[in-house]
């Protein structure tokens, strides 16, 4: 028992805090790499590489803001998030209403705020969704084991989702829907009722797809799909990407051809987009097999201590807000890495901490803060377990 009270106890969390600093702080240098020019770097050091780089100043900007946005959501009143849970929630609905009035001026899916910055309010909806969805299983110990139940946690669910997918985010919404779906699961859902639910959507998706393909209808998204089940049934430019990202990658080989190389496929712009949704490409590349290695190795650090921060808190809404943090990582880790290999199909999901942009990285900075913001007001005095959930999957977090 005092094993576990110490486990237990309140605290702020150095080793997680370190690891997502560490990612966030190659995700600069790797911004860099990906988006230097010869022209523009004639100093030989990496800080006049970085401030040569128009996106690798950018996102130097954004990791500068991190700690004061990781800080302040850190001891921000926990109370407040938990009774206030739907203010969030209709926060985020609001941003994206407004992004989608603004797409008739020509923006898709993004605010314009200051100096060029812009806001993507999809990236906000997810930790929206994962803190209502933790107060709906903080009071509901059997998640939709009823029709009113299930009806409701849809309705709120679909509004987001929907005004999201409006605005052509498809990414988002498959991370909304996986965070979701892993939240049930930790959260204790009925098996039968999950497996209900996968077969509806299996059906649906199906039932999609036929009608896109029988309408014949051509756009991206079809495209992407259909390059990766059979590259031979779309032209070459459909998976130019693709195979340049496999190309670049497989050049580094184990020690990788290194940083700021003249000549490389990140400084000829080899791979489209390689800074942002392709980033994982420039990494291979300048750090070769043992950076592709360092760089996953961390990752599986921060899921790793995510789960254990989750198992050893014993404030269902807290332990479900960790839950979901810790799968939205997990999403855009998998797909992200998947993609850029050719084992996934593309989707337009950034690497968290990595690829540029700020709303992502201000939005994954807000998510640990979410949980350095749980573990820092767990109960030392009171180490109680989840609430059995026999018929589901909440036993396995205790």
């Amino acid at each position: 028992m005092m094993h576990a009270t110490r486990r237990s106890k309140a605290h702020f969390d150095l080793w997680l805090t370190l690891f997502v600093f560490g990612l966030a702080a190659l995700g600069v240098l790797s911004v860099s790499v990906a988006t230097f020019s010869t022209e523009s770097s004639a100093e030989d050091t990496l800080l006049n590489y970085i401030v040569a780089s128009h996106y690798g100043l950018r996102q130097a900007i954004f990791f500068l803001i991190s700690p004061i946005v990781i800080g302040v959501i850190t001891v921000f009143p926990y109370e407040f998030i938990r009774r206030r849970s739907q203010l969030f929630y209709y926060m985020a609905c609001g941003l994206l209403l407004v992004a989608l009035g603004g797409q008739a001026a020509g923006v898709k899916a993004w605010i314009d705020v200051l100096w060029g910055y812009t806001l993507q309010p999809s990236e906000f909806m997810k930790l929206a969704c994962i803190i209502v969805t933790a107060k709906y299983l903080e009071k509901n110990d059997d998640p939709m084991g009823s029709w009113s139940s299930a009806m409701r946690l849809a309705l709120l669910m679909g509004v987001p989702w929907l005004l999201t997918l409006v605005q052509g985010e498809m990414g988002s919404v498959l991370v909304a829907i996986f965070l979701f779906g892993i939240m049930m699961f930790f959260g204790g859902i009925r098996l039968k009722v999950m497996g209900s639910i996968i077969a509806l959507g299996v059906i649906g998706i199906a039932v999609l797809y036929g009608l896109v393909v029988a309408s014949g209808t051509e756009n991206y998204r079809l495209t992407r799909i259909l390059s990766f089940v059979n590259p031979a049934m779309v032209d070459e430019a459909a998976t130019y990407q693709v195979n340049n990202s496999k190309i670049a990658i497989g050049s580094g080989g184990l020690y990788g051809v290194g940083m700021f190389v003249p000549g490389s496929f990140s400084q000829l712009d080899y791979v489209p987009e390689d800074w942002t949704d392709f980033i994982f490409s420039t990494i291979g590349e300048a750090f070769g097999f043992w950076g592709c290695l360092l760089v996953v190795g961390l990752y599986l650090a921060v899921i790793l201590r995510l789960l254990y921060l989750a198992r050893f808190t014993d404030d269902r809404f807290g332990q479900m807000i960790i839950i979901g943090v810790m799968a939205m990582l997990l999403f855009h880790v998998f797909e992200n890495v998947g993609m850029t290999t050719g084992l996934m199909p593309v989707t337009g999901i950034p690497l968290p901490f990595l690829s540029y942009g700020g709303s992502n990285l201000i939005t994954n900075m807000a998510g640990i803060g979410l949980v350095l913001n749980v573990v820092r007001n767990r109960s030392v005095l009171n180490v109680r377990q989840l609430t059995p959930q026999t018929r589901g999957a909440g036993k396995y977090m205790q």
